[in-house]
């Protein structure tokens, strides 16, 4: 006989080393030829920072992402950007990034700027133009609402007036012709404190994400076998960086916190390690892994780069109690420990009786 149940697991967890300093610093170096080159210590090991970096410095200057090309992970020519650890990279490096990316842009900014003829304050850059930014007359601003309180749409933008924008690489040549330079470099350590040793209490991170996770299982109560059918996933992430990136963080997350749950077991015998193979050491393949509905809360971090903040070890920190607690839902039986193997569900379920 099966039965099925389903369980919550929520979490919260701080971006960074646990109230130490954690800095993180970067370069950014606009070419002669219009492209961007960024130099950060940040090591990208899968985790796709080098992407998500690329974007935030294409974002903060104002040109297509296919022109910003980041040189990763060598200290030995780049600022050290910290370990790639304690989901902090997106939050620290990229923060660092943005700044350096804001002192490289400046001088470019501030020629566009006159050869505008208008403030440094009204322009604005994308995909690789440098406009003028549309201002709104009230008269529009009330059409708008009332538009969006009536109807639901919006009205048409207006057209930005001819003349009113530049190409970027255009102005960086110019400024080369003035013998003008764009380089920028830029650093971030967030405002933490260290833990009172006495009562634990302290600020220890710049940022927390949150999440909760449901997952729905399958118990055979005859020979104690689990099956996961689906997990739902919802994550505060802060403002998303790259949605793909995100939801499959989500997803392996959520796989690696299945093989944690039921499958993962790290067993030694007198100091030898016996589960030393995929052999004896059993991981989830595609064939375990179930339906994962990923769902992104974008509740933007006030001291994140565009607000983003970091989604590394909150993928899988609830899952396991989310498939523990759904198991108790299905067949009554609290397990304690980690993995739940069939032969000790089993066990609980005989000397529980359910």
């Amino acid at each position: 006989m099966k039965k099925r149940g389903i369980g919550i697991g929520c979490m919260m967890y701080g971006c960074g080393n646990t109230g130490l300093p954690n800095p993180a610093g970067a370069f950014v170096d606009i070419m002669d030829d219009g492209t961007v080159r960024v130099l950060t210590g940040c090591a990208d090991i899968g985790q796709g920072s080098t992407t998500a970096l690329a974007q935030i410095a294409a974002q903060e200057i104002g040109v297509p992402f296919e022109d910003v090309i980041v040189l990763a992970g060598d200290t030995g020519k780049s600022p050290d950007a910290g370990a790639s650890s304690a989901s902090r990279q997106t939050y620290i490096s990229g923060n660092a990034v943005q700044r350096a990316a804001r002192e490289a842009k400046a001088n470019i900014y501030a020629m566009a700027s006159d050869m505008l003829g208008v403030p440094v304050e009204a322009l604005e850059g994308e995909n690789g133009i440098i406009r003028v930014r549309q201002q709104k007359s009230a008269q529009l601003l009330d059409c708008q609402e009332t538009c969006q309180g009536s109807l639901g749409v919006n009205p048409a933008p207006q057209s930005d007036p001819k003349g009113t924008s530049v190409s970027f690489k255009e102005v960086v040549a110019k400024c080369r012709m003035n013998g003008i330079m764009s380089i920028g470099s830029g650093w971030f350590n967030p405002a933490t404190t260290g833990l009172d040793p006495a009562t634990g209490a302290g600020d220890p991170y710049g940022c927390y994400a949150f999440a909760t996770q449901v997952a729905e299982v399958e118990v055979d109560v005859e020979t104690g076998e689990v099956r996961v059918i689906q997990i739902v996933a919802a994550h505060d992430v802060g403002q998303i960086i790259n949605p793909l990136q995100c939801e499959g963080q989500i997803e392996g997350g959520c796989g690696m916190g299945l093989g944690y749950a039921l499958m993962e077991e790290f067993i030694t015998d007198k100091g030898k390690v016996r589960t030393d193979s995929f052999n004896t050491y059993t991981i989830p393949t595609a064939m375990d892994v179930p339906l994962i509905h990923a769902m992104v809360v974008e509740d933007k971090e006030a001291t994140g780069p565009f607000g983003a903040k970091g989604l590394g070890e909150p993928a899988l920190i609830p899952t396991a109690a989310a498939i523990a607690n759904a198991i108790y839902d299905a067949v009554g039986v609290r397990v304690r420990s980690l993995p739940i193997s069939a032969e000790k569900l089993l066990t609980q379920i005989k000397e529980g009786g359910a």
